[in-house]
């Protein structure tokens, strides 16, 4: 009777046995293998910028690569019930009825949600579109009226790194300019004009007064403190950290400790969700490493020589149309060393001064930066087709392109961004809002600055159109 008593007990013992195995991750503090959260335990920054270049963007990049595509649920702290989209910690009055809506967010549960065609970290369609606007940090309702938002298509991020460190340079440049012209009016007792210029293009003019004094009205494309930010389609965001840190929290309810925390906020919970500290500075340096090593658009080789001739031919209408005055083919990078924080972060965002030095990311590392040509100073040309500056792009007799009625971060409402083309042929469909189905109705949706090269487009013959076409359609993002 024993034995058979043994034998009877064998099977639930061994099952708990192996309950109990299965379980002791999570008895020991640590996510079970089956866990569906994404923010587990962060990397050791101080560890991983002991490690060689090339290890430490690998172990960078899985991790960020994680945390882009993961899908937070609420034990991450995804929600915010208590607090708005707003870039600037902002209460709600009263928590939201749904978590989720497409308005004031929450809209996605993953990055790669909207990032993620032809391959993650790209665009998306219409589709992904997202609401965007300041206005939702005192509107407690739910509306599609314009009046309170900007519906907003997904740029892809691809070469993004690139892009941030270009602006970099540029700001350095323009500020040395501006302090240059200072100094000289203070040393000469006479007021000083400089005209503002970086990479080869030309961001207008500053008065530099022997008191100190600045005039800023001549400045064109950029703010007054002439820092170039590069990211979002009107130029709000100076780097991949501050559009990480915002978008975490309109997009998923996920807040930065470094914005969100207790030092600014006074609170490890500031939107209420009972989840303290969602988000780390190491992980957000992960995440922003994930998206500034991004591969760069490239062109495509495998053109069959009717594309390759239309695009060889087009490449060069492109240029005589004057479109490559503001889609400017390549700028040159003197360094690619990519750090973060960076240089010219803003509070609510870790800065270089809050940590001991700043992680260091060598993108002339990558293969995709190794082969890009340089010039005769050895600095990398980049091949954006952008100028990362400011243009009207609308006005009376096209209106399409300045169609919001909201103004954002005091940029108006028809003044955007060049759009970097270098990965147009793989990001339709076109426009800030996504609705322009094709390259050829977005290129005569332009106006405003850019109507000369619109009219100068229209009037080629249709040959002619359709070899521009084919040019931007070999600019790709590589699968």
């Amino acid at each position: 009777m024993m034995e058979m008593a043994r034998s009877a007990m064998a099977g639930p013992l061994a099952a708990a046995a192996f309950a109990l195995a299965a379980l002791a991750p999570a008895l020991a503090g640590e996510a079970p293998p089956w866990s569906e959260r994404v923010l587990l335990a962060p990397l050791d920054l101080a560890d991983i910028a002991a490690t060689p270049m090339e290890e430490r963007i690998a172990r960078l990049k899985e991790r960020g690569e994680e945390l882009f595509t993961g899908k937070f649920i609420r034990a991450d702290g995804a929600g915010r019930p208590l607090a708005t989209q707003a870039i600037i910690p902002t209460k709600r009055r009263r928590p939201a009825h749904q978590d989720f809506q497409r308005l004031a967010g929450l809209d996605a549960n993953a990055c790669a949600s909207c990032h993620h065609e032809p391959v993650i970290g790209g665009a998306a369609p219409f589709t992904a579109n997202a609401f965007v606007s300041e206005g939702f940090e005192s509107a407690d309702f739910d509306t599609t009226d314009p009046q309170f938002s900007n519906e907003r298509g997904s740029p892809a991020l691809h070469g993004a790194g690139l892009v941030e460190l270009l602006a970099r340079e540029m700001t350095h440049e323009l500020q040395a300019q501006r302090d240059r012209a200072l100094a000289d009016a203070r040393r000469s007792g006479t007021a000083q004009v400089a005209q503002l210029s970086s990479k080869g293009v030309s961001f207008g003019r500053i008065t530099a007064n022997p008191d100190g004094s600045l005039d800023i009205s001549a400045i064109e494309g950029i703010d007054p403190d002439l820092v170039l930010r590069p990211f979002s389609q009107k130029g709000v965001f100076g780097s991949l950290r501050q559009f990480s840190v915002n978008a975490l929290n309109s997009h998923h309810g996920i807040q930065a400790v470094e914005r969100f925390g207790a030092t600014w906020t006074g609170t490890p919970d500031f939107d209420g969700d009972e989840v303290a500290d969602e988000i780390g500075a190491a992980d957000i340096s992960a995440l922003v490493a994930f998206q500034a090593t991004l591969p760069a658009p490239s062109r495509k080789t495998d053109l069959p020589p009717l594309w390759r001739d239309a695009a060889t031919r087009g490449e060069a209408l492109f240029a005589d149309t004057g479109c490559a005055a503001c889609h400017i083919p390549a700028l040159p990078l003197a360094s690619t060393v990519f750090l973060d924080p960076g240089p010219v972060e803003t509070a609510g965002t870790l800065r270089s001064d809050d940590v001991d030095a700043p992680l260091e990311i060598d993108l002339g590392a990558l293969d995709f930066v190794r082969v890009l040509p340089r010039d005769g100073n050895g600095h990398v040309l980049v091949p954006l087709f952008g100028d990362l500056k400011r243009h009207r792009i609308a006005d009376t007799r096209e209106p399409a392109l300045g169609n919001e009625l909201l103004g954002q971060r005091f940029v108006d409402r028809d003044v955007f961004i060049t759009a970097e083309l270098w990965g147009v042929g793989s990001t339709a469909p076109y426009g800030h809002r996504a609705d322009r189905t094709s390259l050829d109705e977005i290129i005569r949706a332009h106006a405003g600055e850019a109507r000369e090269s619109r009219e100068a487009y229209a009037a080629l013959p249709d040959d002619g159109r359709e070899a521009v076409v084919a040019f931007l359609r070999s600019l790709e993002i590589q699968k």
